[in-house]
């Protein structure tokens, strides 16, 4: 993935980048300041509009609110997707303000406080069950509410999902309940009176092979209906999860998503349809869906030279987008597709180290990039932008203002 290749997506005029439509200088204008992330719904509408075209009709398809949650992109995806997925109570509210119904709002991830699961049980969301002490809680919550709880159990899968970007599932996991556990755990949940739906599994993250999320795919699957045929209740909610990966890097070859929906289809139709009729499948997508469709945009304030090696220094940083820094997991750090916005279609002409305002060394952008010249008040891009970007960082580090999000 380059600079070159992520341009072609969102286009350029006379030379200037464009994000929906509008050269990314006079964005900065109607902003009125910069930093500032850009997500172009046009790209976003186009790649659930691809998903559709290759999915099977039975396979409903979910939005992982936490990849991006801001509000107008959770509202806009909300019109497009079938459901959404949250990871906290304040997703649970941005999710439930789009209008979407609480029986199409999962909430997934460990460590839920008691006041979230009170939260849920109220709102009528689906509960993802992590451990055996949140579900006594949920059940306790139900009781105090008057409320039946809409629970599904979180499958700790005993198989590892290679490829995996960050893996959450096999082995020891603070994710999900133990496959081996779950049994014993449905029949707790269902003498104890909820109403209990289905399984959630998700083995791993930002994969980009397309035979291992086959691999992991059939194996979920087997898993999911060896569960189902001790159920106590009919199931009627399979999340098969998601980790469709994007890439971020110049060796990085984008995901064959055609190959990964025929073995959906096929499982689909040929497994799941047949043996839980009732079930609602569904494949739940963050990443995938947002990631490619957003930029960070940032100014370049000083130009030095040190010692023979040029630094533009920006108004930005990892404060707000700490995973194009390589300090959000990455182990050999690499530079996530970056380009001087006002001269999208340059030659480059020299190497420059694009380096944010915090006073430490760990807030690089972009480490020896081939660039056009690029001066003070020349706006800089870093693209694949759109999830994980200002929520997963540590915008309160040395006070510097927040950035301003929009939806173009």
């Amino acid at each position: 993935m380059t600079a070159s290749t992520t341009v072609s997506a969102f286009g350029e005029v006379d030379g200037v980048l464009t994000v929906g439509g509008i050269g990314v200088d006079r964005l900065a204008r109607r902003v009125g300041s910069t930093p500032f992330f850009a997500y172009d719904r046009h790209l976003i509408t186009q790649r659930v509009a691809l998903l559709r075209s290759l999915l099977p009709e039975r396979l409903s398809l979910g939005y992982a609110v936490k990849a991006n949650p801001m509000p107008a992109v959770v509202h806009l995806l909300a019109s497009l997707v079938d459901s959404l997925d949250v990871a906290s109570a304040y997703e649970m509210r941005v999710a439930l303000d789009t209008g979407t119904a609480a029986s199409r709002v999962s909430f997934a991830g460990p460590g839920k406080t008691t006041a979230e699961l009170e939260q849920a049980v109220a709102s009528g969301v689906t509960i993802e069950i992590e451990s055996e002490g949140e579900a006594r809680r949920v059940v306790a919550a139900g009781e105090e509410l008057g409320v039946r709880p809409c629970v599904a159990v979180r499958v700790n899968p005993d198989f590892a999902v290679r490829g995996s970007g960050m893996r959450m599932g096999g082995g020891p996991q603070q994710f999900g309940v133990d496959a081996e556990q779950v049994p014993q755990l449905l029949r707790e949940l269902d003498a104890a009176g909820v109403d209990l739906l289905g399984f959630h599994v998700f083995a791993g993250s930002q994969n980009l092979s397309a035979d291992l999320i086959v691999q992991a795919q059939t194996r979920t699957v087997e898993l999911v209906l060896a569960l189902a045929a001790d159920a106590p209740q009919p199931v009627r909610y399979v999340n098969l999860g998601g980790g469709f990966g994007v890439p971020y890097f110049p060796q990085d070859q984008p995901l064959d998503i055609a190959a990964v929906a025929a073995n959906l289809t096929r499982l689909v139709e040929d497994e799941l349809a047949p043996a839980l009729p009732d079930a609602d499948l569904v494949i739940e997508l963050g990443r995938y869906l947002v990631a490619e469709a957003g930029v960070y945009v940032t100014r370049v304030v000083d130009r030095k030279v040190s010692r023979g090696s040029t630094y533009l220094v920006v108004d930005g940083g990892m404060h707000h987008q700490l995973a194009a820094s390589g300090n959000l997991g990455q182990v050999i750090r690499r530079n996530y597709p970056l380009a001087v916005a006002g001269r999208i279609t340059a030659e480059p002409e020299e190497t420059a180290t694009v380096v944010g305002c915090l006073c430490t060394p760990l807030d690089l952008l972009g480490d020896r990039v081939e660039l056009p010249r690029a001066d003070v008040g020349d706006l800089v891009v870093v693209f694949q932008a759109g999830a994980y970007g200002l929520t997963a960082s540590p915008t309160a580090f040395l006070g510097h203002p927040a950035p301003v999000e929009i939806l173009v």
